[in-house]
């Protein structure tokens, strides 16, 4: 493969920036753009539903990069324009503002976008979060609001939830699942979140669905339960999954579902690469397409794709990993969970002595390892990542 003398980076959060990085790290000294639709120079996204939304941290702290490092990658930026179209023959991107750029290589980086409630368009007091914009409004929402309904209970909406539990007087959980998380935790840990999230004062509403909401004057003032009953709010979070920004590769001939289309080397086409969150990409360790929706693997991915883009040919198959911070919990999760649950470290139960819960679960299914979930023991689920690796390695199917 040739190397080529220019590459356009398309978006510009944490997998764009890392792709970046690391070409420059390779020796690619050819001319590095990085499109991004929004103004701010390259931010970390975890932060946001947790340390800028609790007041923690000022905004400019969740920044990936000093300027200074910045301007040393010699990376042209175009902020603030978001691509509108993707000639993936020629390798084009048209921009907003009506400006063509072309590179040799293209990576598409563009993430993902919130998934809306139906009907909430236009309705005060309803928030999604993506952005840091985002966040400041729902922070100044509840500098005011007494009651908070969070809609989703997933990562971030659990992540909201416990951070709102110190900026409003009642916060209420609600979402399909029988407890929160339980798709990315499994059962066992996830009633372990559900108990801590009600031992801090979260009123928990789980398997249950939302019918819509309801409005007073143009503001939210409840949520409607399929059961109906209706939750008081003076505010709302929706966090109900998120949607591929791939809008914008109408008619670029690329196949996009859930997600750009890639091949093992995260390859969309001739000159044209996929990473992070937008990138659906064949994991041949699990013998499958996969895509996820975390930070590590923006970076990870980055890394592989600099790599493959240069001529180091090397298909990506990590194994999966992401972490969640909730009140004193820190949870990390190696592998895809499912199956049957085992306690291989500490206990379940809240530990008197330590005032926290501490445990390891292993995760066997069609008698392989599939994951290995810590809460409050970093350093025993790290060593239990082993067999983790080694199934991911053996297997080449479904695990």
């Amino acid at each position: 493969m040739t190397t080529p003398g220019s590459v356009l980076v398309v978006g510009a959060s944490a997998a764009g920036l890392t792709t970046a990085e690391a070409l420059r790290r390779k020796g690619f000294e050819g001319r590095l753009t990085l499109l991004g639709a929004e103004a701010h120079l390259p931010y970390d996204r975890p932060p946001l539903s947790k340390q800028v939304l609790s007041g923690e941290w000022q905004p400019e702290r969740a920044q990936l990069r000093p300027e200074s490092a910045l301007a040393g990658l010699d990376v042209e930026f175009a902020l603030g324009e978001a691509a509108v179209g993707l000639d993936a023959t020629n390798r084009t991107v048209k921009t907003e503002r009506g400006r063509e750029l072309r590179a040799d290589a293209i990576v598409i980086a563009t993430g993902v976008r919130p998934r809306a409630f139906p009907g909430s368009a236009g309705v005060g007091g309803v928030h999604l979060l993506r952005t840091i914009e985002d966040t400041l409004r729902l922070r100044g929402e509840l500098s005011r609001a007494r009651r908070l309904v969070v809609v989703g209970d997933g990562v971030l909406g659990a992540e909201i939830a416990a951070t709102a539990t110190a900026l409003c007087d009642k916060v209420t959980l609600v979402g399909p699942q029988a407890a929160p998380m339980e798709l990315q935790l499994g059962s066992a840990v996830a009633k372990a979140l559900a108990e801590l999230h009600v031992e801090r004062g979260v009123d928990l509403r789980p398997g249950v669905g939302v019918d819509g909401l309801v409005e007073t004057d143009g503001h939210v003032s409840g949520v409607r339960l399929a059961t109906g009953e209706v939750l008081e709010a003076d505010a709302v979070v929706v966090s109900i999954g998120s949607i591929p920004a791939t809008e914008w590769l109408a008619g670029s001939g690329l196949t996009v579902e859930n997600g750009v289309v890639c091949d093992a080397h995260c390859r969309a086409a001739e000159g044209i690469w996929a990473v992070g969150d937008v990138a659906r990409w064949h994991h041949d360790g699990l013998g499958r397409s996969l895509r996820l929706e975390n930070r590590t693997n923006a970076t990870e991915q980055g890394l592989a794709v600099a790599a493959n883009l240069l001529g180091e040919p090397r298909p990506y198959a990590p194994v999966p990993y992401f972490w969640s911070d909730q009140f004193d919990a820190k949870i990390q999760v190696f592998g895809l969970p499912g199956g049957e649950a085992e306690l291989v470290e500490g206990d379940l139960g809240f530990d008197a002595g330590t005032g926290k819960r501490r445990f390891v679960i292993r995760y066997r299914q069609d008698g392989r390892v599939s994951a290995v979930v810590g809460w409050n023991m970093p350093k025993q689920t790290r060593l239990h990542r082993a067999a983790v690796v080694d199934a991911f390695a053996q297997v080449a199917a479904p695990i």
